[in-house]
């Protein structure tokens, strides 16, 4: 695996470390086991087929500290390995919850180009950063919810969205404090 890093700098935390073929493989794949187990932690919610889990804090800090290749890569590969059969999807999650996963390469991706360009820098880009993960995981997640279940919209947004919503404010609020907090400690959050 070639060096998938910025060429010359630090684009996101883990640039920082030393061995570039080693590191990058590392990460990919503890970002897939990192994301399995946050699945673990899961909470089923009455009234819909859609757990509550760590999966989503997971995957959005894996895009913002792996950049948007090691990231896209880390998810993929969870996707792909829970997909034949490695059972570290959300135990009670099922195929409904299958969009989200999906949701979760989409928003690592992208919030991982968005940190390249610095939007885990301050605590209000990584808000606006990782908010917006966290709608694209929405924006994939609900219309397969939709097909897998036969909800209609209002409802696919009643049982998939609004019960996650206060969490998912946490989720967001937390990584505003960790991922500018980790810049400040490494030294270099003006870079």
């Amino acid at each position: 695996m070639a060096n998938i890093s910025a060429a010359g700098r630090s684009a996101v935390l883990t640039d920082l470390l030393p061995g570039a073929r080693v590191r990058d493989a590392g990460l990919v794949v503890g970002a897939a086991l990192l994301t399995g187990l946050a699945a673990q932690v899961s909470v089923p919610l009455p009234g819909t087929p859609v757990p509550m889990t760590l999966q989503t804090l997971a995957a959005l800090l894996a895009g913002a500290s792996l950049g948007p290749v090691r990231a896209f890569l880390g998810l993929a590969l969870y996707f792909a390995l829970g997909q034949v059969g490695v059972p570290w999807f959300a135990p009670d999650g099922g195929n409904a919850t299958l969009g989200y996963i999906v949701g979760f390469v989409v928003a690592a991706t992208v919030v991982g180009a968005l940190a390249v360009r610095g939007g885990d820098r301050t605590p209000l880009r990584t808000l606006a950063t990782i908010g917006a993960g966290t709608l694209i995981i929405y924006a994939v997640g609900v219309p397969w919810l939709m097909l897998a279940t036969g909800m209609d919209f209002p409802t696919a947004i009643a049982k998939g969205v609004v019960p996650f919503l206060l969490g998912d404010v946490l989720k967001v609020l937390l990584a505003a404090v960790l991922l500018p907090g980790a810049w400040k400690l490494a030294g270099r959050a003006g870079r």
